[in-house]
């Protein structure tokens, strides 16, 4: 029913965001909440899922990362919870990769994805989403080859009130940092900037 929004941020929380739209407040779970900044005007792009117990928004920064929820989606096993869920513990450029490269034992770390649920997603989405890669490493080309989840971790720290001028300071060493996922990302930046 809904493609996108575009509002006023004016709540931010670990597993939704609400977006004001001419004075209605959606409730949008997001993979990455902290991607947002409070009161910034944001263009999302929603997905209504409607179940028996009710009718729930999920809302994603591109129209990319709403195909790749949608994927997961049709996966026998993986519900809209399940499908955010691993979708924000690992930026989105590695998670289609291993689906590509039939990565099992990888999918397995994600929460609630055990050995058979990996092996179910490898089986109906594995050659589906050639495309989606190579959009976003495209992206990450013009992006000056920034790794996703650093992207992530510095719109994190943004979110948490760091200016954009503290932030070019530390970025170079973070681009040092052998991280894998945002959070580990955000623990340095943290470190960095709280050093005098």
């Amino acid at each position: 029913m809904y493609e996108y929004f575009e509002g006023i941020v004016t709540v931010i929380t670990p597993s939704y965001i609400v977006v004001d739209v001419n004075g209605v407040g959606y409730k949008v779970y997001s993979p990455t909440p902290f991607a947002y900044q409070k009161g910034d005007k944001a263009k999302i792009f929603i997905e209504q899922v409607v179940r028996d117990t009710g009718i729930t928004l999920y809302g994603f920064q591109s129209e990319d990362d709403k195909e790749l929820f949608l994927k997961l989606l049709s996966v026998s096993g993986i519900g809209p919870k399940s499908a955010l869920a691993i979708m924000a513990a690992e930026d989105a450029n590695s998670l289609a990769e291993a689906i590509e490269q039939g990565e099992v034992k990888y999918l397995t770390r994600f929460p609630g994805v055990g050995k058979k649920t990996a092996s179910q997603i490898v089986l109906d989405l594995k050659g589906k989403l050639r495309d989606y890669v190579a959009r976003l490493d495209r992206q990450d080309e013009e992006q000056g080859n920034i790794p996703p989840a650093l992207n992530d971790a510095l719109l994190a720290l943004i979110a948490l009130g760091y200016t954009q001028k503290e932030l070019d300071r530390i970025t170079p060493k973070l681009e040092e940092v052998n991280a894998d996922t945002a959070d580990q990302y955000i623990k340095k930046g943290l470190a960095l900037l709280l050093k005098k």
